[in-house]
């Protein structure tokens, strides 16, 4: 078994005991295998194993390396994980299978434009910025609801909620506040939970857990 198939078992055992823990299931939670920085022969070991679903950073990375792969490994979704320039909705759209970086309106009416131009929805995770970080993309608390209607009302699917917890604190109330902010909007996807802290979110509730250190090694 090569190292990175080797990760992912072990990660994939990682998750089912975390979910068992919190009387969950762990085919029930998401492995997205983040791929940001890496090419396509480092990616290639984890797609021989059967894994599918992948996360990417940026646009232009992603169109340099992933139709290619995709071409050659039937059924990959991959899913936009970092901020997303609104000049950069139409090629999101038309390379990723979900976007999980919805923060602000202007990205909502850039979206529900480059859906209708495409012919096709994207399901979305609104970013919450759950530390109040000035540092970090993500909604305000205080402006959640406002945008998850907003974003609603122009036809986009918005599929949960997305976070990344301040650094060097303990993440799990902020996955438990993710998780109480999207049960009162009526959302259960939880997008949350990173090579450090992905056992911690898997027993608050992720449904996606999005992985790329402890799969791919340090990056460089």
């Amino acid at each position: 078994m090569t190292e990175p198939a080797q990760a992912l078992q072990e990660i994939r055992e990682d998750i089912d005991h975390a979910a068992r823990i919190a009387r969950r299931k762990g085919a029930d939670v998401t492995l997205i295998a983040i791929s940001k920085t890496k090419s396509a022969e480092e990616i290639e070991p984890l797609l021989e194993a059967g894994h599918r679903v992948f996360g990417e950073n940026r646009v232009q990375e992603a169109q340099a390396k992933w139709p290619e792969l995709k071409a050659r490994h039937p059924g990959v979704e991959l899913h936009l994980v970092g901020q997303l320039q609104s000049n950069k909705a139409d090629d999101a759209v038309a390379l990723f299978d979900a976007i999980h970086s919805l923060d602000r309106s202007s990205l909502v009416q850039a979206l529900a434009k480059a859906f209708g131009k495409a012919g096709r929805t994207v399901p979305c995770f609104v970013q919450v910025n759950i530390g109040d970080e000035d540092q970090k993309g993500g909604c305000a608390i205080a402006d959640l609801p406002a945008l998850i209607a907003e974003a609603r009302e122009a036809g986009i699917p918005v599929a949960g909620l997305m976070c990344v917890p301040p650094l060097d604190v303990e993440p799990s109330p902020y996955f438990a506040l993710l998780a109480k902010l999207a049960a009162e909007n009526g959302l259960e996807g939880l997008s949350m939970g990173m090579s450090s802290d992905f056992e911690s979110a898997v027993k608050v509730g992720a449904t996606h857990v999005r992985v790329g250190t402890a799969l791919f090694g340090a990056r460089g």
